[in-house]
């Protein structure tokens, strides 16, 4: 499957497409999107067939506007339509009591779902043009790496999508930030773009922060997308370890003459024909909106390893470090035993 430039044309057609059930990738400011007609339950199972994603995992319905809240939503709290006027558009889902009528293949089965209203001129002119709301989860294999341009839809699902409509890369780079409104306090599922902080600003409350931990072993089913232990993960093994492990594990990986992709944050390990460095940003933003396209960039080079140095571990870090860790495993340094 070829990109179309996503001009009136092809959202038109991509339009008339969701309309009769197919499946649309299309670009927000997170990721790209693999949207199907969130009120049509069989459009919806093609979503999770393209993706091979488990039933149980919800998908984040985007619609294209706050006053369509009360389409989805059972009821609208008042902390939701804070957030609401103050993220949306924007890189920021809410979690809400839904509406009897909406399908549980789109909740994965729960009686909450989850909301946004995405900051892109495609995905909004897609959205109007439709005239509802479009589930849409990123546009990958599932637990592989996110797209952030149009050509890793097509690399990646191929004919499995009806159309990709082409809108430059993704300007955020990592997906939405996931709140929970549903119960009696807020909860912050998944991190994103939008900072704790920045939602404690607007409630004026602190935010329950869950851990993946928490979720899996307190809950039957998955509460939010995002919450498994590996997500986001490229084929190649890739491994995370700190500014001081990584010229270990060069030595290391060195001897038997391994291939390996690094990506670098601070450090500036030698290149040579076994490696492939690619320099990360050092401001939190810029290295978001770079990750998910590095990472492809070195998994397609058939390499033995990738070695992730590990970036700041602040608020500003918050949602990097949790795809980092999610997208690789940790470093263990390895020690000697003297018997």
């Amino acid at each position: 499957m070829k990109p179309v430039f996503a001009d009136d044309a092809a959202i038109e057609y991509a339009a008339n497409l969701l309309r009769q059930g197919r499946l649309v990738a299309f670009p927000t400011e997170t990721v790209y999107g693999l949207g199907a007609d969130a009120s049509n339950p069989d459009a919806v199972r093609r979503i999770f067939q393209a993706k091979g994603r488990p039933a149980g995992h919800p998908l984040i319905v985007h619609i294209p506007g706050v006053d369509c809240l009360n389409d989805w939503a059972l009821t609208v709290p008042d902390a939701a339509q804070q957030l609401a006027a103050h993220f949306w558009p924007g890189p920021l889902a809410l979690i809400l009591n839904k509406r009897p009528e909406v399908p549980l293949v789109v909740t994965g089965g729960q009686n909450t779902v989850g909301l946004r209203m995405p900051d892109h001129p495609v995905a909004l002119r897609l959205l109007h043009a439709f005239g509802g709301g479009i589930a849409a989860p990123s546009a990958n294999r599932f637990c592989r790496i996110s797209p952030t341009q149009a050509v890793h839809v097509a690399d990646e699902l191929g004919d499995a999508v009806d159309l990709i409509l082409d809108g430059g890369a993704c300007l955020v780079g990592v997906e939405s930030t996931i709140v929970d409104l549903s119960g009696n306090r807020p909860r912050l599922l998944r991190p994103g773009h939008i900072t704790r902080f920045d939602i404690e600003a607007v409630l004026q409350t602190e935010l329950i922060i869950a851990s993946q931990q928490s979720e899996q072993s307190n809950q039957s089913r998955m509460r939010a997308p995002g919450m498994m232990a590996v997500h986001y993960a490229p084929a190649t093994t890739a491994v995370l370890c700190s500014t001081g492990q990584l010229p270990e594990m060069i030595q290391e990986l060195s001897f038997p003459d391994k291939k390996i992709g690094i990506l670098a944050y601070r450090s500036a390990p030698i290149e040579n024909r076994l490696t492939r460095i690619i320099r990360m940003p050092e401001q939190a933003d810029d290295y978001a909106q770079a990750l998910y396209a590095s990472l492809r960039e070195l998994d397609s080079l058939q390499l033995d390893m990738i070695l992730v140095e590990q970036p700041p571990d602040s608020e500003a870090w918050r949602a990097i470090n949790d795809r980092l860790r999610k997208a690789t495993s940790v470093y263990q340094p390895l020690v000697e035993s003297n018997g």
